[in-house]
């Protein structure tokens, strides 16, 4: 039997950088999304919208294949089949708790806090994967996770740190996205274990049209509706959209489950490290937000542990890779 093809090193290159680059500049365009869109509507309007073309792409290419192979005088069997209402049910709390939970607490948060800092405060998201794990399986942290954990909390209690001028930033704001990493992080580890379509672009189609519609929903609950004006809406804001539907829901995550398939996790998993380097410097660059020593060590700290204990658990074994969007999430994205 042959063996399969190795991807070419500028195939694995330039997805990479797409995912590195891509889900990184995402902060940088929620933040300028909410500059005059409603944060929550605006992030349902995002994932909705994503979730419809993916799917429909999906299905119109799955119908392509099923004509072609009764033309060919096969069975014409498709690879896409209808999801099962279990498989409706667990998208759906993965997208809420992903995209609503998590997304949303980001979009809110960037309201309040740099969209660099909101990127690295999100990079925590595998501590509390690996803290969530061992309590739900009753297994005591390594000492590795342990020590992660604790530099991890160091490096988040020095952004709380209340301080003045360049210095301050808004505990609110802070709250919002630690929330949303907890969230993203408990949405993650109950996919791995909930029953989702085998097609990975077909269930991350229906988690983006879950949690974008939960994300709708809370927005018009919250009276978002209510308080949007179309007229104020700048051009920059919806491009910002665009760009995140088009680059940071489709093209980035459809390199990303390439990824996945042709290169050792480990090599995936480093944009959790890169993503929030390039966010801080394009909030730097473009937006001109201020970086204090303070919040570059706190920066130093939560990304060297999240290095030390994801490197050593892959070590260990061989885990499924990071969810996508925004690292992490993105995100997931």
């Amino acid at each position: 039997m042959p063996s399969p093809r190795r991807p070419s090193r500028l195939a694995v290159v330039v997805a990479l950088g797409t995912v590195y680059v891509v889900w990184g500049s995402t902060y940088y365009a929620i933040a300028v999304m909410v500059e005059t869109l409603p944060p929550l509507l605006a992030a349902g309007f995002r994932y909705a919208l994503a979730g419809v073309l993916m799917l429909t792409f999906l299905l119109a290419r799955d119908r392509w294949r099923r004509r072609r192979a009764n033309q060919a005088g096969g069975e014409g069997a498709g690879l896409i089949s209808r999801p099962r209402l279990v498989e409706w049910r667990t998208t759906a709390i993965v997208g809420i708790l992903l995209l609503m939970g998590g997304n949303g607490g980001v979009v809110l948060g960037e309201q309040r806090i740099p969209s660099g800092i909101a990127a690295v405060i999100i990079a925590t998201t595998p501590i509390w994967m690996n803290v969530v794990d061992g309590v739900l399986h009753r297994r005591s942290p390594g000492r590795l996770a342990s020590g992660g954990l604790l530099v991890g909390l160091i490096g988040v209690a020095l952004l709380l740190y209340p301080a003045r001028g360049a210095d301050a930033l808004d505990p609110i704001g802070i709250g919002l996205v630690v929330g949303a990493s907890l969230s993203w992080a408990a949405g993650s580890l109950y996919a791995r274990r909930g029953q989702l379509p085998r097609n990975q672009l077909v269930g991350s189609g229906m988690e983006m049209l879950c949690g974008g519609a939960a994300l709708l929903l809370v927005g018009a609950l919250t009276g978002e509706v209510g308080h949007t004006d179309p007229s104020h809406f700048s051009t920059a804001s919806l491009l910002a959209v665009v760009y995140l539907v088009a680059f940071g829901s489709l093209v980035a995550f459809s390199a990303y489950v390439w990824l996945l398939g042709n290169v050792p996790i480990s090599t995936v998993s480093t944009y959790a490290y890169v993503n929030p380097i390039v966010a801080v410097a394009l909030g730097t660059m473009l937006r001109g937000e201020q970086i204090t020593p303070r919040m570059l060590l706190a920066a130093a700290l939560i990304l060297g542990a999240v290095v030390a204990m994801v490197s050593g658990r892959l070590r260990a074994t061989e885990e499924p890779g990071p969810a996508p969007e925004p690292a992490i999430l993105e995100p997931k994205s």
